[in-house]
């Protein structure tokens, strides 16, 4: 298996932040599903509702299975921004 890059995903959903969390259920179920369908290429890590608009952030081997993942699921891709560092306040401390 090749190895995974973090990826933030960007996706306009107009009142997603409005959505009930069996809303949210429904959504994070069908991003499970076709998950499953893309193989090991992907993972889920979180998203962060805000707005019209969601950023997830995602593990996958390329743009690809991230493309393929929002049609099975359904749900859209604005924009796929490859993550290559993370700082955090510990980063302070090297």
């Amino acid at each position: 298996m090749a190895q995974l890059k973090r990826y933030l995903i960007e996706r306009d959903i107009p009142g997603i932040g409005g959505m009930s969390i069996v809303e949210l259920c429904g959504a994070a179920r069908a991003s499970n599903r076709a998950i499953e369908q893309v193989g090991g290429a992907i993972q889920w890590q979180h998203s962060y509702v805000a707005g019209d608009k969601t950023f997830c952030i995602y593990l996958a081997e390329s743009e690809e299975p991230i493309l393929r993942h929002a049609e099975l699921s359904g749900i859209p891709v604005t924009r796929i921004t490859e993550v290559p560092q993370v700082i955090d306040p510990l980063t302070a401390n090297n």
